[in-house]
């Protein structure tokens, strides 16, 4: 345990991925709930954390205004997806500024680079789904004024942007108004995580000349696990762009709960991507 603290502490470890917000509990505070807060992460030495706004539930259950309620989030949050985006930005915001500076969102690489220098646990902002801007592309430019620096175009089901790789959604492509969308994310310099894109969706994106894309997590399909994991084919696109991709720590996805099951994902992927990726 030592040696994997040392190395915690001299490498920049980054996590891709996480639904913290939407749970409505102060990430300022130690939970026995969950696994993320700002003081399990400052022990942990993580240096950049992933935050992600989700904006809808599975498509069935009362879907996403009975979380809510349940989680007790202010009613004018529920309404609808972009108010829900923005509740959980200004909930961000409010962690970092009560942080005692130890936190701080990383919106450039020099902002990265100066919260490494100076010991503060980086917050990058994502979007999970593109539904959350209700069909106006001009809202993308205010999510990166705001502080998102990548969004997914999908989440749990099909929205009016592409396909959805949850099972039993058909494996739709881009629409017109998502390839509208990928054009603006290029412009604006949004990076696009195809985490939940269906496969029709990912050959989709993959065929843009410039936009920049990852995957924030998931599993790798030659490994073993669950229904949505990346083939060996979208690993060698994304690595031949520069892009990057998070393992994911859930049992469904890598056909086991034991760490032999993560290394086993993470070695495929490197050999795959190279080191890099």
């Amino acid at each position: 345990m030592s040696d994997v603290k040392e190395l915690h502490r001299r490498w920049c470890i980054a996590d891709g991925h996480a639904d913290s917000l939407m749970w409505n509990r102060d990430l300022c505070e130690r939970s026995t709930e969950g696994h993320v807060d700002f003081p399990r992460l400052r022990e942990a030495g993580v240096k950049l954390q992933c935050f992600t706004l989700v904006t809808r539930g599975f498509p069935f259950i009362g879907g996403f205004p009975l979380f809510a309620a349940w989680r007790k989030w202010p009613s004018e949050a529920r309404g609808g997806e972009w108010s829900r985006a923005l509740w959980q930005i200004e909930r961000l915001d409010a962690f970092c500024a009560r942080s005692g500076d130890t936190v701080r969102v990383a919106t450039t690489g020099a902002g990265l680079e100066d919260n490494l220098a100076n010991g503060r646990l980086s917050a990058v902002l994502g979007v999970e789904g593109g539904h959350a801007i209700e069909g106006q592309v001009e809202r993308l430019e205010e999510l990166h004024r705001r502080g998102v620096r990548f969004m997914g175009l999908t989440h749990l089901s099909n929205n009016d942007l592409g396909g959805s790789s949850f099972p039993m959604m058909g494996n739709r492509g881009l629409t017109p108004l998502g390839h509208q969308v990928m054009e603006e994310m290029a412009r604006l310099g949004l990076s696009v995580d195809v985490a939940h894109a269906s496969e029709q969706t990912l050959t989709d994106l993959f065929a843009h000349p410039t936009v920049r894309y990852f995957c924030s997590h998931t599993g790798v399909r030659e490994a073993g696990g669950g229904w949505r994991n990346l083939s060996d084919a979208a690993l060698r696109t994304i690595a031949r762009r520069g892009g990057v991709v998070g393992i994911i720590l859930a049992p469904v996805y890598l056909g086991g709960d034991t760490w032999d099951d993560v290394v086993r994902h993470v070695e495929h992927a490197v050999d795959v991507m190279g080191e890099e990726g």
